[in-house]
């Protein structure tokens, strides 16, 4: 049985090098295409929120960047700065192509320890709660077109520390979960099995979107007047006012969530053909694809809809749905329905296949769960680490929202994408005569803003969103007992 983390078995397979360029392409398009492009809009636009005033009372007040022209530039600065990103990544990834990730990139840049902690992290929260977010969103969407089930509300309601709510729509939950094992299931059959389902799935989401833009922009009966228009309860303020900076990051914290899941690609290298080569090609190309794509929808969102109406939607709903229903009625909404059917299942299962390699190269290091080094000799996957982070991920989907999870990982994932991007100014001076077969472009400046735009991020969630930082820094410092553990024989 795959799921036996007490046993080991006796014959071990091992890694085979099969992703062409065009595949790892795909996969790089796959595992960022999710849910973001479809639901952060309303977010990014503005929300009301319960504001405690110094007196003691309480208002209610929209917060955010209610401008259609600065969600589109948050857009476009999230797209950049995970582009930079990127590039710096590239550099290090096309160094030292193996399986692992930055685990790999971290023993060699730092120390074993941050290695792990950030092995650990990518486990306990920016990956498997990525793989929860995704999953969540193809259950919502399935619950727009068949309703599922719901508890009593009393059930519903229950809270465990003041913070989760598991029974909080708990059909759509119960559905999100089934999705992860099924996922789970197939990715343990084989690469070519599940990197095969990720190519033809992102076929039809790029389709899918190419028609929401030629329709909306089209029939939309939209107008460029949307897109000019600022909300009614805009503030025009300077780009150096903090409330705006603030508003400018917290809108760009949704967008990097569109944005997510570039750099797994780096934790397949050990199974991708020419992988000094083609890996900095595909994370260059994939997202440069992404970019073009989150603009056009973004745009065709507020082209049709006044950002007002798109504020109005409420938390519960996607508001690309809502959009598509305006001007074109329940088929829309159905047929976009389908198509984030379709995006979520291909996201998420992208997002399932690739991680399970950085706890399997942590594990032959001693510093991971013992069965996660165990390769599968008739799928030469790493079973045991996929339904390890299966399980995880099924316990996230219990413990909050959306939303709460999405900014909760991506919290957790800049502290660490900074310190990658890092490793190309230490590399160069620590081993300055090693081939690179990329150098990231415009060094030192590239580098250099996008540890400058983590540094940012990670500040402004700390002030504007500490619930969500202190979960995620909690989930990071928790795996400080398990390194004291797991290497104390070695001691």
């Amino acid at each position: 049985m795959p799921f036996n983390f007490s046993t080991m078995e006796k014959k071990q397979g091992q890694l085979v090098r099969s992703i062409t360029l065009s595949a790892a392409t795909i996969l790089v398009v796959s595992s960022v295409i999710g849910s973001g492009v479809y639901k952060k809009v309303a977010p990014m636009s503005g929300k009301m929120v319960e504001t405690v005033l110094p007196d003691g009372s309480k208002v209610m007040e929209y917060v955010g960047l209610m401008s259609p022209k600065l969600v589109l530039m948050a857009w476009i600065l999230g797209g950049i700065v995970s582009l930079f990103g990127a590039l710096s990544n590239a550099e290090i990834a096309g160094m030292m192509a193996d399986s692992g990730g930055e685990y790999v990139y971290f023993k060699r840049i730092y120390n074993r320890f941050t290695a792990f902690l950030w092995g650990w992290t990518t486990f306990a929260v920016i990956k498997t709660a990525s793989i929860s977010s995704i999953a969540y969103v193809f259950a919502q969407s399935f619950n727009n077109l068949i309703p599922l089930p719901k508890l009593d509300e009393s059930i519903e309601k229950i809270t465990v520390l003041g913070i989760f709510q598991p029974f909080e729509s708990f059909g759509v939950k119960a559905l999100t979960i089934a999705l992860i094992l099924i996922l789970t299931y197939v990715n343990t059959r084989g690469l070519k099995g599940g990197a095969g389902i990720s190519e033809w799935l992102t076929k039809l989401v790029i389709a899918g979107l190419s028609v929401i833009v030629i329709s909306g922009l089209f029939f939309g009966g939209g107008s460029l007047s949307n897109i000019t228009t600022p909300s009614v309860h805009y503030v025009e303020r300077s780009w150096i006012d903090p409330a705006f900076l603030s508003a400018m990051f917290t809108a760009m914290l949704a967008a990097f969530w569109g944005y997510e899941g570039w750099n797994t690609l780096g934790f397949m290298a050990g199974e991708i053909k020419e992988p000094n080569r083609n890996l900095p090609l595909a994370l260059a190309g994939g997202l440069g694809v992404i970019i073009t794509a989150y603009l056009l929808v973004n745009f065709t969102y507020l082209y049709v809809m006044p950002i007002d109406k798109i504020m109005a939607i409420p938390a519960g709903k996607i508001a690309a749905v809502e959009v598509i229903r305006s001007f074109a009625g329940d088929t829309g909404a159905m047929f976009l329905s389908v198509l984030i059917l379709i995006t979520t299942l291909g996201c998420t299962n992208a997002t399932i296949l690739m991680p399970p390699r950085v706890y399997w190269a942590m594990a032959k290091d001693g510093l991971f769960f013992k069965s996660a080094a165990h390769i599968d000799p008739k799928s030469n996957t790493p079973n045991n680490a996929i339904w390890i982070q299966g399980v995880w991920a099924c316990l996230l989907v219990l413990s909050g929202s959306f939303d709460q999870l999405t900014d909760m990982l991506i919290f957790a994932a800049f502290v660490f994408y900074g310190a990658t991007a890092l490793g190309v100014f230490i590399m160069r001076i620590k081993e300055p005569q090693v081939e690179r077969p990329y150098r990231v472009w415009g060094y030192p400046i590239v580098p250099a803003v996008f540890i400058l735009f983590c540094i940012g991020l990670v500040v402004n969630t700390i002030i504007s969103q500490p619930r969500e930082a202190g979960i995620g820094l909690a989930l990071i410092l928790s795996g400080v007992p398990f390194y004291w553990y797991w290497t104390k024989d070695n001691k």
